[in-house]
């Protein structure tokens, strides 16, 4: 089962430090290879650089949370609910379509839904592992 993971090209994991510009101030963000591939890929969607990206979701955190914690953490858990919602089939893996133009608050409906522990066990009933044995 490990062979899958530690066999992954090394440079995935390895950090990287990109430096950018929030709220008019000059900040660094660390992540791994992996998740700034991500952001790009995300960034491209909607005709941004990652700078652009990154202080557009900084911006926004600000507005709607007031701020977060961990910046970094926030942005690979972005990375990881994008790539959760491609293979959910609620953000289309056609990368021509921005994701400004989705239905936001239909998909968050979605996966809340998805995310409630009853509908976890419902999908565990109906999962053809549970139903085989």
């Amino acid at each position: 089962m490990c062979r899958l993971f530690i066999g992954a090209d090394a440079q995935l994991w390895r950090t990287r430090l990109k430096s950018v510009r929030m709220r008019g101030y000059s900040t660094s963000v660390r992540l791994e290879n992996f998740y700034w591939r991500v952001l790009e890929e995300i960034a491209r969607r909607d005709a941004m650089n990652v700078s652009q990206l990154l202080a557009k979701l900084h911006e926004e955190i600000l507005e709607a949370h007031g701020g977060v914690e961990n910046f970094s953490s926030f942005l690979r858990v972005c990375c990881g609910r994008y790539l959760t919602l491609q293979l959910a089939g609620d953000v289309p893996r056609d990368l021509d379509l921005p994701i400004r133009g989705l239905d936001a608050e239909g998909i968050l409906r979605r996966e809340a839904a998805r995310l409630t522990p009853s509908s976890r066990f419902a999908s565990l009933a109906r999962s053809p592992a549970t139903s085989a044995a």
